[in-house]
């Protein structure tokens, strides 16, 4: 990772914006490689509100330099600017100083579309129902849940290196489905282990808060689909806000999942969770599998599969939709895999 002059990418399109960052994709004039260009959010620049996101740039950066580098499953860093007035680049007039971070993009898609395409009738939460809750038809040799496993792998290589990675929504995760691998493009809310956050909880931040964020973006008490519009809209929209709260509408409606396996799967992992019980990284990730595997068993016992299994190939197809192709995605040959 190195300083570099922005003036060497090219910007090609908007990617999207978020409450800090502005995502716009780019072409490395030099080499021809496809980037990211992140800068803060521009009506916060324009507002002088950007300190506390270039507080977050710097710690990225930061991190990325000390670990980061190292870690399988995030999106490579390229390099940085200065802190300047990047106004005639982005054709804009804010008029303040910022930094911006390049990165190389990620392929496939985000597991959740932005929110904004929402609105325009975008079935954003798609690739979360079809390849994290219910992964009810599976390309060869791809695991049933290989995103949860990978998601595992990044996190427990951040907190074997002294840190925790949070917010890890499927908004910040894309998935390429040909080839089953996942790359976490956000790694700003991170958390030192021995200096765990205090933002006003009762109790500081530590890895059981990844644990439950887990729970809430990647596991649900909902049954399989049965028609289309189920796969529409994103599972555990809002993020994570109390954590007692949280865990106690995750028990109340597990209770109503007729499958005892799962029922009891998922009241290990939530007290646990909520006793902040759990010592070991290993024995988190062995109780969220075994959960897992009873969710695989009990998808394939239903009497609706096949069902199921022809609604969830009729949602497939809306990824062939054109929003889908901004991204480094091709159906035709990201999707070929899913048949039955």
């Amino acid at each position: 990772m190195e300083q570099i002059d922005i003036n060497r990418y090219e910007i090609t399109g908007m990617l999207g914006s978020g409450a800090d960052y502005e995502a716009r994709s780019a072409v490395d004039r030099e080499t021809g490689a496809q980037v990211v260009l992140k800068r803060p959010e521009p009506q916060m620049i324009s507002r002088r509100m950007h300190t506390n996101i270039e507080a977050r740039t710097d710690r990225v950066l930061q991190v990325y330099e000390e670990v980061g580098h190292r870690i399988s499953g995030i999106v490579p860093i390229v390099g940085y600017t200065e802190r300047g007035n990047h106004d005639a680049y982005f054709g804009d007039d804010l008029g303040h100083d910022y930094r911006v971070f390049v990165a190389e993009r990620a392929f496939g898609i985000p597991l959740v579309g932005e929110i904004k395409a929402r609105f325009t009738g975008v079935p954003i939460g798609v690739g979360q129902h079809l390849f994290t809750l219910f992964p009810l038809i599976r390309a060869a040799n791809h695991p049933p849940f290989t995103i949860h496993e990978q998601l595992l792998d990044v996190e427990e290589q951040f907190f074997n290196a002294g840190y925790i990675l949070l917010d890890m929504r499927p908004q910040n995760i894309f998935y390429q489905p040909d080839s089953g691998r996942i790359s976490v493009i956000d790694c700003g809310a991170l958390v030192e282990r021995d200096r765990s956050a205090n933002t006003g909880r009762r109790v500081p931040q530590d890895i059981h808060d990844f644990y439950l964020e887990m729970l809430k973006f990647y596991t649900t008490p909902q049954s399989p689909p049965l028609q289309t519009r189920g796969y529409r809209d994103p599972y555990g929209l809002r993020p994570v806000t109390h954590f007692e709260r949280e865990l106690d509408d995750m028990a109340r409606q597990f209770k109503a999942v007729p499958d005892e396996a799962v029922q009891d799967a998922a009241r290990t992992l939530i007290a646990q969770i909520r006793q902040r019980g759990y010592t070991a990284f290993e024995d988190f990730r062995r109780d969220l599998l075994t959960y897992l595997e009873s969710v695989r068993v009990y998808h394939e016992s239903l009497p609706d599969l096949a069902e199921a299994q022809h609604v969830w190939s009729e949602a497939l197809d809306w990824l062939r939709d054109d929003y889908w192709q901004q991204y480094l995605f091709h159906p035709e040959t990201d999707l070929a895999g899913f048949t039955r």
